[in-house]
């Protein structure tokens, strides 16, 4: 289609309207005619053609447009392209300062076929930024050899001048065009791998366990303007909200100790929620260094999102007349009881677990997201006497609007007692029904199956199955001894199989039990709260808060977190990150180096020479962490590559 596509006006297409196509027919057969006596005949100052030179560059503008149109070249050069491209980045001239953080890429080539996603991604951005000057392109020597090989006939002077029009047509044409085209491959397989990051990194995160439902204090913690408190029942409800200032002066500091116990004994606090922002780890010591009248445990949340939420159309409806940073807390505190159903409130690109997240195709990244988002959701299942409108949205078979609607009739009604009550919200029809009723769960419902996966269409085959065993449906699921007697091949039918029945068992076995881990309670090493309190050798506990391409950051309580390159994530080779650690898993690192001036920790989970090898853990550690020092590495640190500066920036 390309040779009949319509065009702007080109240098060809001027060159026929002054009548040189004959000419350059006659050039490009290479049937041994001399192209200055051929030009000759078509000098006409009428049309702009003067001299034999004007005539012969008309010529070879229409050859060079026919080179760029030819589908074998261009397939030829695509392949080349594709298998032997450099990406070249150089710093734009007198960026040198204004583009520090991309140093490593002011003169950085590699081959296109096998660069990570994250570095395409970076010098992308740089480019955008107007910091780098990128180009894509194999060895000019290696195409024009290709477009010779499939143009040039002879050795003769009208091959000469084919030679000059193919010189022409791919510096000026081809190149460009290849250029566009491997740019857009590289871009949409960068994109591809980012979101298959982000996507791996958010399921974890949804999927953290729950502390469950306890009655919590979600603390948002600062200094000047305060630590916002909030007192949460089992529900999540909203029971007392205060605002202490334990890091102003002595005196308000006893004030603040003082509310605090007084709110932990009048609303029987149970847990803590501290967030891990500005103040977090100050606030956390603080709360541990207070006597309570209960056992109270107090954990520092990861609060990325938090003022997102708090600022949105969601919090302003559910809290219309509490401050913005009232929501925050609030937030914070119930992370803790259910990240899920917490973390389905907000944008998950503003939750931070990606790489370049902003730079990728938003609606792949969307789709990406919300099919992960979807299927963390009814993995788990919802109770639906207290889920939110943007919990139920992510249920399969309800949107919105029947979320909202689901809701609304809860509030008129009550709560839901059978699923059988669903029929009844208005707009939720047979096939909705369908979809969605095995997803939602009625804690304490009339049937106990309202609990469990256990789909209401096959509410008749455990009927069935507690006639035969002469026992309820509640005996069936405590005793393990009836259902090991169950012979599943009695009540194959047309319409359920054994793989059915078999999930069906599974599901009697632990109804309405949550899939994700149990909670383990975490603690940071004492003593360091800040990024000057580290040493390289230390040995410390950690969170790992995000995994992308080129490493893992980790959480190890100082307000920064620590980079644990590729190549210290394991004594063996990593291919990929995401093989080695997870989002939220709990790991115990060793510092490398510590960057003031840049605000960066290099970290290892390699074994240390002397020391047991990092693994997984989540028990506290000694309350003199800088006793614990090892022997410091000589070693590169990972803060050369450019990686974390652009990570964080976007």
């Amino acid at each position: 289609y390309l040779p009949y596509r319509p065009k702007r006006r080109t240098r060809a297409s001027i060159a026929r309207e002054r009548g040189l196509d004959p000419l350059a027919k006659k050039i490009f057969e290479q049937n041994g005619a001399d192209p200055l006596k051929a030009a000759t005949d078509f000098i006409d100052p009428t049309k702009s053609v003067e001299t034999i030179e004007e005539a012969l560059a008309g010529a070879r503008d229409i050859i060079a447009e026919w080179v760029n149109e030819d589908q074998q070249a261009r397939k030829k050069l695509r392949q080349l392209y594709f298998s032997r491209a450099i990406i070249h980045s150089r710093v734009s001239h007198g960026k040198e300062v204004d583009g520090a953080k991309y140093r490593d890429y002011f003169d950085w080539q590699e081959p296109a076929l096998t660069a990570p996603s994250h570095r395409i991604l970076a010098m992308r951005r740089g480019e955008k930024e107007d910091l780098l000057n990128l180009s894509i392109g194999p060895p000019e020597a290696e195409a024009i050899e290709i477009l010779e090989e499939l143009f040039v006939k002879t050795d003769a002077e009208d091959s000469t001048q084919v030679k000059l029009a193919i010189h022409d047509s791919y510096k000026r044409l081809l190149s460009r065009s290849m250029e566009t085209e491997i740019r857009l491959a590289t871009k949409e397989r960068a994109d591809l791998e980012a979101i298959e990051v982000f996507s791996a990194n958010l399921r974890e995160l949804l999927l953290a366990p729950p502390l469950g439902s306890k009655r919590v204090m979600g603390i948002d913690p600062g200094y000047r303007t305060g630590c916002k408190i909030v007192c949460l029942d089992r529900q999540g409800t909203v029971e007392h909200h205060d605002t202490i200032y334990p890091h102003t002066s002595e005196n308000r500091r006893r004030e603040a100790a003082q509310k605090i116990k007084n709110y932990v004994t009048r609303f029987r606090i149970e847990a803590v929620a501290v967030g891990n922002g500005t103040a977090g780890r100050e606030t956390e010591t603080f709360i541990n260094n207070l006597d309570f009248d209960r056992s109270v445990d107090v954990i520092l949340v990861d609060e990325s999102g938090a003022s997102i939420y708090s600022a949105s159309e969601t919090a302003r409806k559910e809290f219309p007349h509490l401050d913005l940073t009232v929501r925050g807390a609030i937030s914070i505190g119930r992370r803790l009881m259910d990240p899920l159903s917490e973390l389905v409130k907000i944008d998950p690109k503003s939750i931070g677990v990606g790489q370049y997240q902003h730079d990728v195709d938003p609606s792949g990244l969307k789709q990406s997201l919300d099919d992960i988002v979807v299927s963390c959701v009814n993995g788990v299942g919802v109770a639906v006497n207290r889920a939110s409108v943007e919990l139920l949205t992510y249920v399969s078979g309800l949107g919105p609007q029947l979320a909202n609607n689901i809701v609304a009739y809860r509030e008129q009604n009550g709560p839901f007692t059978s699923r059988t009550q669903f029929k009844k919200v208005p707009r939720l029809g047979p096939k909705a029904f369908e979809q969605a009723a095995g997803f939602l769960r009625i804690r304490d419902g009339q049937n106990p199956l309202d609990a469990s996966a256990v789909h209401p269409e096959s509410y008749h085959i455990v009927s069935a199955m507690t006639d035969d065993m002469g026992c309820t449906v509640t005996e069936l699921m405590k005793n393990a001894q009836l259902r090991e007697k169950i012979d599943i091949a009695r009540y194959v039918t047309d319409e359920v199989g054994i793989p059915t029945l078999k999930d069906i068992l599974k599901e009697l076995a632990r109804p309405g039990r949550d899939p994700r881990q149990d909670f383990e309670h975490f603690t940071f090493a004492e003593d360091l709260e800040k990024i000057s309190d580290l040493e390289p050798g230390m040995n410390l506990p950690g969170i790992v808060t995000n995994v992308t391409a080129f490493g893992a950051f980790v959480d190890i309580g100082v307000h920064q977190d620590g980079l644990v390159h590729i190549s210290e994530l394991s004594d063996k080779f990593v291919k990929n990150p995401a093989d080695v650690v997870k989002v939220q898993q709990k790991v115990e690192v060793s510092v490398l180096s510590v960057d003031l001036e840049r605000n960066r920790i290099s970290l290892s989970m390699k074994k240390m020479p002397g020391k047991s090898a990092p693994k997984e853990t989540s028990r506290p550690k000694s309350k003199n962490p800088k006793s614990r020092k090892g022997n410091t590495r000589n070693k590169t640190s990972p803060f050369n590559n450019p990686f974390v500066d652009l990570l964080e920036s976007s």
